[in-house]
């Protein structure tokens, strides 16, 4: 597996990969998640020392590697944690705290010493003895709510009434803590999917203390648009601005996971509306807006060269599918954005600051288009990206800036090498005295169909 990965994650320009759960687990439709022996690797894909290797290989290669961690729930098989000592060792005793009604798997007791010290010691093994360089905590909401998924009459409140896991909380704290102090360079990444305030925030603040949190809200506003006709965007256009409101309250990730293509939700090229032509575009356009938009980017196997059929754990990838011109080029511009992105610091420097954003014009509905600068630590060193969400050739498409210069095009998702129509600006344009928008200066720009462009700014 290490030689077939290795080469095609380094030569896609990933920094980081995010795998599964690895801990051995009964039920292999889990993926993992249905965690049972928290401190084995699971025999499916080798033994200890494989994996070992495996990740020492993909660290020679200069890719970290992240690793999904389920401290939120265990399940009841009898081999397994459930009644360990004949009591209710791990878990609660009362079925209202103590079961997940959705999972049909059962809660920690987060409030017992022992359980945090396992679940903690768990956490700091597999980034001690495997090298994993970050956590990505799975279901942190079920941990924090006592009426997670739970109706009226099936939940106990905590002592002061309310329905936060007081409990669960200071674990998550404790944990944070622990991890840091013993390992400062590694990530914590919550999948929280809820307005809990502060995940990302240290705990001497008052904050949960992880590194970064999902930011399920942008995820879902921006596949609802996407799934829009073209035509229709118009009425949804606060889809795409409203994420602005609240996008440095926390230090998020753009999540496209497994969960967005399994169980009939459809694979994301199959989400997108029109002909296969315009399903490229779109999708080309949608990482494009993505890769340009603050925050760390996250993107599932398959994604980067557009798989057809939703993500089967028991089959291959369709890596077939590369045969195809189509396909090629998304995969061409996912290998594009991932080396912008790491080369540009306008891109990744102040991803969680109004510093590193500014609109430039987030209300023109009527065409479907949004402009806005990245810029980096030094204020000088600026992007302005523009996106058009219609299949409509826009010539003369004006855009206020900033600053007087030559504004260099350095990616079209719409160019002929991704399957575009090559529509553009013959390698950038130079700004003009003419104030719009609310700017000294403006460009005048050709923006092409569904299709998102990056304009570097260069002084003369």
């Amino acid at each position: 597996m290490a030689d077939q990965l290795i080469p095609y994650v380094k030569r896609m320009g990933y920094t980081h990969v995010e795998l599964l759960p690895v801990m051995e687990h009964p039920f292999d439709l889990s993926w993992g998640y249905q965690t049972l022996g928290y401190f084995a690797a699971t025999s499916r894909f080798g033994t200890p020392e494989d994996f070992m290797s495996f990740v020492d290989r993909l660290h020679q290669a200069g890719i970290g590697v992240l690793l999904d961690w389920t401290p939120a729930h265990f399940p009841s098989d009898g081999h397994g944690l459930a009644e360990f000592d004949g009591t209710h060792l791990y878990e609660h005793a009362d079925p209202r705290q103590g079961r997940h009604p959705d999972w049909g798997t059962l809660v920690f007791n987060y409030g017992r010493n022992e359980v945090q010290n396992f679940l903690i010691s768990n956490a700091i093994f597999w980034i001690d003895k495997y090298h994993i360089d970050g956590l990505r905590v799975d279901a942190v909401a079920s941990m924090l709510y006592l009426d997670y998924s739970r109706h009226e009459g099936e939940w106990v409140p905590n002592e002061f009434g309310g329905r936060e896991n007081l409990a669960a909380i200071a674990f998550l704290k404790r944990l944070n803590e622990v991890v840091y102090a013993r390992h400062p360079g590694v990530l914590t990444i919550a999948e929280e999917s809820t307005s809990w305030p502060m995940v990302s925030r240290p705990t001497y603040l008052g904050g949960l203390g992880f590194s970064l949190k999902w930011n399920m809200g942008w995820m879902n506003d921006t596949l609802s648009y996407f799934e829009q006709e073209p035509v229709h965007r118009k009425y949804h256009h606060n889809r795409m601005t409203f994420s602005m409101l609240y996008a440095f309250t926390e230090n998020f990730v753009l999540p496209f996971s497994h969960d967005e293509v399994v169980h009939g939700k459809a694979s994301l090229i199959n989400k997108m509306p029109g002909d296969l032509w315009q399903q490229f575009a779109n999708l080309r356009l949608l990482y494009g807006y993505m890769y340009a938009h603050p925050g760390k980017k996250l993107m599932f196997m398959g994604d980067e060269f557009g798989q057809r059929a939703e993500w089967d754990a028991g089959t291959s990838l369709e890596w077939h599918l590369l045969e195809f011109a189509p396909h090629r080029g998304l995969h061409a511009l996912t290998a594009d954005l991932n080396a912008i992105y790491r080369n540009e610091p306008a891109l990744h420097q102040v991803d969680f600051d109004w510093h590193g954003f500014e609109w430039l014009d987030c209300n023109d509905s009527d065409a479907s288009v949004l402009t806005f600068l990245r810029r980096a630590e030094d204020p000088g060193n600026f992007m302005v990206v523009v996106a058009s969400y219609t299949p409509v050739l826009r010539e003369g498409y004006r855009v206020g800036v900033p600053e007087l210069g030559f504004y260099r095009e350095i990616l079209n998702t719409d160019a002929e090498k991704y399957g575009g129509t090559n529509a553009g600006n013959l390698g950038g344009v130079h700004a003009e005295a003419i104030s719009w928008g609310g700017h000294p200066y403006s460009i005048n720009l050709r923006l092409p169909p569904l299709a998102a462009v990056y304009f570097k700014h260069e002084r003369w």
